[in-house]
């Protein structure tokens, strides 16, 4: 068992719907109650990455922006992956997504899972 408890969080709901919004704030608040947080983008979430996409988006008033949101979570530990055909589709390569981000398959969170990680979807 891990020392730390695990939170995996699956967007898959574009920079046009609010529930984006609110999974990263569930993430951010995940990491503040100490948890180890994972983000894995799937279909028109893969779009929030591409640098500059989402510095200004601001689908709740009372949220930061999609784009603060994200530094805040990987500033402070946690983990953004992207699933690879669906940032094919697009043409992203890891070099037009932000720092830190990375291109790999649902194997990484089936491992998360297999060590007793929750998950949530969005």
């Amino acid at each position: 068992m891990p020392d730390k408890r695990m939170l995996v969080v699956v967007i898959t709901c574009g920079l046009d719907d609010e529930k984006m919004s609110v999974a990263w704030s569930i993430a951010n608040g995940g990491i503040s109650t100490g948890l180890d947080v994972t983000v894995f983008l799937t279909a028109s979430a893969v779009d929030c990455v591409r640098k500059g996409a989402a510095d200004k988006v601001h689908l709740n008033p009372l949220d930061p922006t999609i784009g603060a949101m994200m530094n805040n979570l990987t500033s402070r530990g946690g983990k953004i992956y992207v699933c690879p055909p669906c940032a094919g589709v697009r043409g992203y390569t890891e070099a037009d997504l932000i720092d830190g981000v990375v291109i790999t398959g649902s194997g990484v969170i089936h491992e998360l899972f297999k060590e007793g990680a929750a998950a949530l979807t969005f």
